[in-house]
């Protein structure tokens, strides 16, 4: 929903009606992940998409009956038969969508959400979307560890306290892993899966990229994570280079010695660090502080003959061989990539396939599934069941 929050929040200012369908649960190969979401106002206009356009006009048509009944319902679309105009996925997925009526007294914690998401405050909303409780109860749960700036949660799911707090422990554990989804509970908060069906979708900060290294090749990943949804920063120790000018796409320039601008920020298990310097002056310092703190992803640009002088230097530093095996290098996946943007797209490609898990070959030679599940949302709901 993150997408279209700026144009509903103008609706719900304005005291519109509007309906809001969201999917919540995805099977097979969906085209959109859980949090995707299309709101349709009470003029017709759309924003958003749910499934790509395989049911788009299904979805508009509910949309709007819930704007006028008030009611909100949770519709599964499945696989479509053959025929053209049936409505169904022709990917062969499966979605459930849940739509609601939104406004300033249906739902008047949206405005609150969207000055959340404005200000870098992890938020998430859990919702009751089906189940034996009042579907479409909601509560708002802030971020742990002083994140909600000291907010309270607040509203009830409608089936007492241990309900809610069970809601909360799990919403704070999947927004401190950026995770949106269903997760199932019974009346008292039980962890079981035939009962109260709850939606928690997390609003949390963009990750952040780290890029050391105010070069060509730095302006064309910064591009690149930028439309990959991170929160970019570039660093370089020489100011003649590290200028806003140069990097238009970047959240923000820094001027300083990379390992010390390191050591002084925080790093998270979403952070992405690129190490485009190629100079050991720069790298090996940088990297015996990477290698030591929390990331997903650390990466280094160099030929082969640079990765393994660099990790004779980091060794000689003291670094372990499981510090050195975090490290991802030469940075990017194989695709023959030459030019500053070719080399972004191989970075970007690595990047996709550590999120969902692909293997990087072409699909045409693959089998399966093409879509793939988030690893860590993987490891969550087995950890559910």
């Amino acid at each position: 929903m993150r997408d279209i929050l700026d144009m509903i929040s103008k609706w719900w200012a304005a005291d519109e009606s509007f309906g809001l369908a969201t999917v919540v649960s995805t099977f097979s190969s969906a085209p959109r992940e859980p949090g995707a979401a299309m709101a349709v106002s009470g003029g017709g206009e759309v924003v958003g998409s749910v499934s790509g356009g395989c049911v788009e006009g299904a979805v508009y048509e509910l949309t709007s009956e819930v704007t006028a009944s008030g009611q909100p319902v949770l519709q599964r679309y499945g696989i479509s038969d053959d025929t053209a105009f049936s409505v169904g996925l022709t990917c062969g997925g499966i979605i459930d969508i849940f739509v609601q009526p939104v406004s300033k007294q249906a739902y008047p914690e949206l405005g609150e959400i969207a000055e959340a998401v404005e200000a870098g405050i992890p938020v998430a909303a859990a919702t009751v979307v089906s189940g034996p409780g009042l579907v479409g109860a909601r509560r708002i749960i802030w971020g742990g560890d002083d994140s909600g700036h000291g907010r309270e949660s607040h509203g009830t799911l409608g089936s007492g306290g241990r309900l809610d707090e069970a809601v909360d422990d799990d919403a704070r554990g999947m927004l401190a892993q950026g995770l949106t989804g269903v997760r199932r509970y019974g009346p008292d908060g039980e962890r079981r899966r035939d009962e109260l069906s709850v939606f928690v979708q997390s609003f949390t900060p963009p990750p952040q990229m780290l890029v050391f290294g105010a070069i060509d090749f730095a302006a064309a990943v910064a591009r690149a994570g930028k439309f990959l949804g991170y929160r970019v920063t570039v660093c370089d120790a020489r100011p003649v280079f590290a200028t806003a000018s140069r990097f238009p796409d970047a959240d923000e320039v820094v001027t300083d010695w990379p390992h010390r601008y390191l050591s002084g920020i925080s790093t998270d298990a979403r952070t992405v660090i690129c190490v485009l310097t190629h100079d050991p002056k720069f790298d090996v310092p940088l990297l015996e502080v990477a290698l030591r703190r929390p990331a997903v992803y650390i990466g280094a640009m160099g030929s082969r003959r640079t990765h393994e002088d660099r990790l004779a230097r980091l060794r000689e530093a003291g670094l372990t061989e499981d510090e050195l095996a975090r490290l991802r290098s030469p940075i990017g996946l194989d695709l023959g990539a030459r030019t500053p943007e070719e080399t972004a797209v191989a970075i970007a490609a690595e990047l996709i396939q550590l999120r969902w898990g692909g293997s990087g070959q072409p699909l045409t030679a693959t089998t399966g599934r093409i879509h793939h599940e988030r690893l860590t949302e993987g490891l969550a709901r087995l950890s559910a069941l």
